[in-house]
């Protein structure tokens, strides 16, 4: 059997290309266009712009849409052109731009949500149109008649979504932490199961159709890839980001995933290396290392005339120790953990130098991020932020 040969990851910084600069207000959302010099933005200052780049370099709006109420999210179909535009306002707006991108027309309306729609997804193969918002609600239409096909009601207010063409599978993360999966059928939807992963909301969701993963970005700064093909409820976390993560997104010719906080920490991991689950936290009363009690242990205390312990937990191993028994720190790259943490002081010493071994890059876009969006083809990342900039960047690796 032939080796495979996967393409190296990312070595170098990335490259800012582009700044796009001239939105009132947030960037909720951005899209770079495919095959053109071009982005689509939508703005918490209401309007809906397409930048196109002239001949100086410059980005600049060849299209300037003030809509009825605040941008929160878009979904852009290139082979309709078909844009989908959430508000604030719980409406949903269709618009197909001309050709050219200097014109953009107007479709339909959808009454989709009572509260701000946070995601709408356009299903071309299906004709649908999916959404969800601070409303509780998931909803579907029927992007041809308009006709609503179905709604769920979600834990808390639902804040991302992703959707599996071939499964009909929809993915909901909430404000509560959970992702909720359904299976969509043309007028109606069945519960398939829930993800509890996260200690915070769900904030950003990411499906990889090819190995079938499911990448969950949370406001408690971690990751969690949920392998759905392999039927064995694997979760794997990875640990990397000092702030919210706020947008994921999958490179699949090179394999890796690409996340961003609110922070400016954009984070590119390298998933072509076999990581392992973070094990449990085991319950105990006294260390299960020199066996001395906890503090809560009062009997043991009492019959060996000690002052309790605080109790801590090794990341490698999972036991539960004291603060003397686990003095080391360590990254643990494989576990996910890219920053160091409490280990034992056992299994510190089992962790090789090649096994401490970064398997992300690190680095600093110099705004606060909101969205992300990668364009494979040009192997260029979009970032928008609350920093009202759009940033374009050249994430091309150095083969050596």
């Amino acid at each position: 059997m032939a080796a495979q040969i996967h393409p190296k990851p990312l070595t170098r910084k990335p490259v800012l290309l582009s700044k796009v600069e001239g939105s009132q207000d947030v960037v909720n959302m951005a899209v770079i266009v495919p095959k053109e010099d071009g982005v689509i933005s939508v703005s918490e200052d209401r309007t809906v712009r397409v930048w196109m780049k002239r001949d100086s370099g410059q980005f600049w709006p060849s299209i300037y849409h003030a809509m009825p109420a605040s941008c929160s999210c878009m979904c852009f179909n290139p082979e309709t052109r078909r844009l989908t535009v959430g508000l604030d306002n719980g409406t949903i707006s269709e618009f197909v731009l001309a050709e050219d991108y200097n014109k953009m027309n107007p479709g339909k309306t959808y009454l989709a949500h009572q509260a701000r729609v946070s995601m709408v997804l356009f299903v071309l193969e299906m004709e649908w149109l999916l959404s969800t918002g601070q409303d509780k609600l998931f909803t579907w239409h029927c992007s041809e008649s308009g006709q609503r096909l179905g709604s769920y009601r979600t834990a808390a207010c639902a804040s991302c979504l992703q959707f599996d063409v071939e499964t009909r599978h929809a993915f909901v993360g909430d404000h509560s932490g959970q992702v909720t999966i359904l299976k969509l059928e043309q007028d109606n939807c069945s519960l398939i199961t829930t993800f509890k992963g996260h200690a915070a909301g769900v904030t950003a969701l990411c499906w990889d159709p090819v190995q079938r993963l499911l990448f969950s970005g949370s406001s408690d700064h971690s990751i969690i890839i949920w392998d759905i093909g392999g039927r064995k409820g694997t979760a794997l976390e990875l640990q990397g980001h000092n702030d919210k993560v706020q947008s994921i997104s999958y490179a699949h010719h090179t394999r890796q995933l690409i996340s961003c906080s609110a922070d400016g920490g954009i984070v590119v991991w390298n998933m072509d290396v076999e990581r392992q689950e973070t094990p449990e936290w085991l319950d105990s009363d006294s260390c299960q290392k020199c066996d001395q009690p906890f503090f809560w242990n009062f009997k043991q205390m009492w019959d060996h005339k000690k002052i309790g312990l605080r109790q801590h937990h090794c990341r490698k191993c999972g036991k539960a120790v004291c603060g003397k028994c686990s003095s080391k720190r360590s990254t643990i790259p494989l576990l996910g953990f890219e920053f160091e943490v409490r280990v034992c002081d056992s299994c510190y010493e089992t962790i090789t130098d090649e096994q401490r071994a970064p398997t992300a890059t690190f680095h600093e876009s110099k705004h606060n991020i909101v969205h992300v969006h990668y364009d494979a083809t040009r192997v260029w990342l979009l970032t928008s932020g609350a920093d009202k900039v759009i940033k374009l960047w050249d994430m091309t690796p150095v083969v050596s």
